[in-house]
């Protein structure tokens, strides 16, 4: 951004010109950091109405929407999604899809609500279960309580709720990816999404606890690493921890921080190198770990922490591989490692949660790591 730019007084739409510049110059990733009430989401739904209007300008075709040129998930997404009270009434907790395209595709006609609903308990709860009506007009809930009985009818956190929109959004733009990376648009299974040019995730992080909070920076950094296509990717948060994780994760040479003014304007900031690496995320990797080994509360994302502490040691200390930094037998642990990190989160195979010998094997190391590699207290 020059500095002209930077001193202009700039009106979302403005910012959200200077986003799509900087995709035109091949900028995959834009990160951009910004407190909560600055505009995050005011921004993503500016930008869609600008990519809209150059539509408009271009060819003169107010058909083709946000879903044809733009996906983006933010608050404005929540709301296909409606407790229906009247449901309530006759002692049923029932969640209301909304009729829309952006749910028909990825439900009705890709068939992945089974998809969803593993990926929705990979970050609340695996007794948690969503029931798809037969039309996908409804979402209701049970809880598994043991003893092969259930709880039916369970009425959601916002969290959970928000977790599980989430779900939906993830599978939908893992498919999208998907369908982008075959070449020849004759060999796609749809071409709804052949003009697709963004991919907007505002704040995804605002409604996980902390411990799925790495995890979810994990699984968006991979999914953005498998896109081939020419789809850039536009990601905000307020949250300096899921900053750090994803910045790393994608090598990321810059990001940017929004700011308010205190006249109404704003400021899209370039923050180079360094100044990214000022959220350090290190040490509460480690203190995770440690907090779940004493409490004996591992489960299978402390895997992918591990293994990312691993791999940010390794290239710290310039290893070509993380997996040189392992004990001996260093075969075995490896695999342990990657049959929890490297499965597809939408593999119709679970990878079952880990028994209490594999749980020694995170604390052992996590151990190993600290002792040898000069980890400081």
């Amino acid at each position: 951004m020059t500095q002209d730019n930077q001193n202009k007084k700039n009106t979302l739409i403005n910012i959200a010109e200077q986003i799509d510049k900087n995709a035109q110059d091949r900028k995959k990733v834009q990160m951009i950091y910004a407190f909560n009430g600055t505009g995050k989401t005011r921004l993503s739904q500016a930008f869609k109405e600008f990519i809209v209007m150059q539509d408009k300008a271009d060819k003169d075709d107010s058909g083709f929407l946000a879903l044809h040129k733009i996906l983006y998930y933010n608050a404005f997404t929540e709301d296909l999604f409606v407790w229906d009270n009247d449901k309530y009434q006759q002692g049923e907790h029932q969640l209301s899809i909304q009729p829309n395209s952006f749910t028909d595709w990825i439900l009705k006609e890709q068939g992945q609500d089974l998809n969803v609903a593993r990926y929705f308990q990979s970050y609340t709860q695996q007794n948690l279960t969503p029931h798809f009506n037969e039309d996908f007009s409804a979402i209701t809930f049970s809880l598994a309580a043991g003893n092969d009985q259930r709880i039916d009818n369970i009425k959601l956190s916002k969290g959970e709720e928000n977790n599980l929109i989430w779900s939906i959004f993830f599978t939908l733009i893992s498919l999208v990816i998907a369908e982008r990376n075959i070449a020849e648009e004759s060999e796609r299974s749809t071409n709804e999404f052949d003009q697709l040019r963004y991919i907007f995730i505002d704040d995804p992080v605002s409604s996980l606890d902390e411990n799925h909070l790495i995890q979810l920076a994990v699984d968006i950094a991979k999914l953005i690493k498998t896109s081939e296509s020419d789809i850039k990717f536009i990601i905000t948060t307020h949250n300096p921890l899921f900053y750090n994780v994803l910045y790393n994760e994608l090598g990321l040479k810059n990001g940017y921080i929004l700011t308010r003014l205190a006249d109404g304007y704003f400021e899209l900031k370039n923050k180079k190198g360094d100044s990214n690496h000022s959220f350090s995320y290190h040490l509460y990797l480690k203190q995770l770990l440690q907090e779940a080994i004493k409490e004996n509360k591992i489960e299978k994302y402390h895997f992918t922490l591990l293994r990312n502490m691993y791999e940010k040691t390794a290239c710290f200390l310039g290893y070509q591989r993380w997996s040189d930094l392992l004990p001996d037998d260093r075969n075995v642990y490896l695999t342990r490692i990657i049959n929890f990190t490297s499965h597809s989160t939408l593999s119709h195979e679970m990878v079952p949660e880990p028994s209490e010998p594999e749980k020694q094997i995170v604390a052992f190391l996590l151990n190993h790591l600290l002792e040898n590699y000069n980890f400081n207290e």
